[in-house]
């Protein structure tokens, strides 16, 4: 170990909490280490005090960043831990996602009172979320439903559809199992009625570019195939310029086995844009080897936005 104590940076939530002690237990594993060789910090973002608006006006994805990627840059902190479908396709200047650990469930969960899914809600019933793209393929799939505003950590979103702000809502299946409430899914949503959010269920760890020992600390915990997938996600993600403010979905899957020649496995992606009412969509799909995988994904958002045209994101 090159250094005593490894100094975590994350958001305060719940889920934020326990994402950042999956990442200290890992380490702790792979190094022999002990509890009181880490200090969690907390730090605030401007994601977490908005609470009363929507993100989208506000900048999207980069504002559950920021601040802590800003201490990494000050070296207030050694390694900041994310939820990868939080994070901007780029990352500043001198930092990088150094490894991933093994991705969880990638699907929505469904949650109501009223229903066991969300074709079988009563017409015109409410469904609450804060993801654009959730909205946009409920409106798909029911163009009769209303769309309110979900702001709030997991209990926070659970404790409004209780008080009847909504009829339901959906969260992803990964936070509620990590935090132990998976008694609350009504039904799981497969990812062939919605696709999931890019890098849904994936845990990331970022560090500084420059710091040798840290990453080599991090080399040991990382997971493969998660960070192959979720990066070609990421990829197709890049191409399309996306954000907070356009409704996006894309999941990358590693199928078959390595063989004696180190060939056989295949990435099977699924992408899909949205208007945010769900009224267009168009998809995607297609399947190429790990090392021309990310190519071949840009090139299939290069495709939908060909047939989708030049103003297929702007606000409708």
């Amino acid at each position: 170990m090159a250094r005593d104590i490894i100094k975590i940076g994350t958001r305060g939530s719940p889920l934020a909490l326990y994402q950042a002690h999956e990442v200290r237990r890992h380490i702790m594993n792979a190094h022999d280490m002990e509890e009181n060789q880490f200090d969690i910090k907390i730090i605030k973002t401007s994601g977490d005090k908005i609470q009363d608006k929507s993100l989208r006006s506000f900048g999207g994805k980069g504002l559950f960043t920021k601040e802590i990627e800003d201490a990494l840059l000050a070296k207030e902190i050694d390694i900041a831990v994310h939820s990868m479908k939080d994070m901007p396709t780029r990352y500043p200047d001198g930092l990088t996602i150094s490894c991933m650990l093994p991705r969880d469930d990638v699907r929505d969960a469904f949650i109501s009172h009223k229903a066991r899914s969300v074709l079988e809600l009563p017409q015109a019933a409410v469904v609450g979320t804060s993801s654009l793209r959730r909205g946009a393929q409920i409106k798909k799939l029911r163009p009769d439903l209303k769309i309110v505003e979900f702001r709030g950590n997991v209990h926070t979103r659970l404790q409004k559809l209780q008080d009847g702000v909504a009829d339901a809502t959906l969260l992803a299946a990964a936070g509620l199992k990590r935090l132990n409430l998976e008694n609350k899914i009504t039904s799981m949503i497969v990812p062939d009625q919605m696709l999931p959010a890019i890098a849904q269920g994936a845990i990331g760890v970022e560090v500084r570019e420059d710091d040798v020992d840290m990453a080599d600390i991090l080399s040991s915990i990382n997971h493969a195939e998660t960070q192959l997938c979720v990066n070609i996600e990421r990829a197709f993600l890049a191409r399309l310029n996306g954000s907070c403010k356009t409704p996006i979905a894309g999941l990358a899957i590693l199928q078959g086995e390595e063989n004696e020649t180190g060939s056989g496995h295949a990435i099977m992606f699924k992408g899909q844009i949205l208007t945010p009412d769900g009224s267009v969509s168009y998809e995607t799909e297609g399947i190429a080897n790990p090392e021309q995988a990310e190519d071949v994904v840009s090139d299939l958002a290069e495709a939908l936005l060909s047939q989708a045209g030049s103003n297929f994101f702007q606000d409708k």
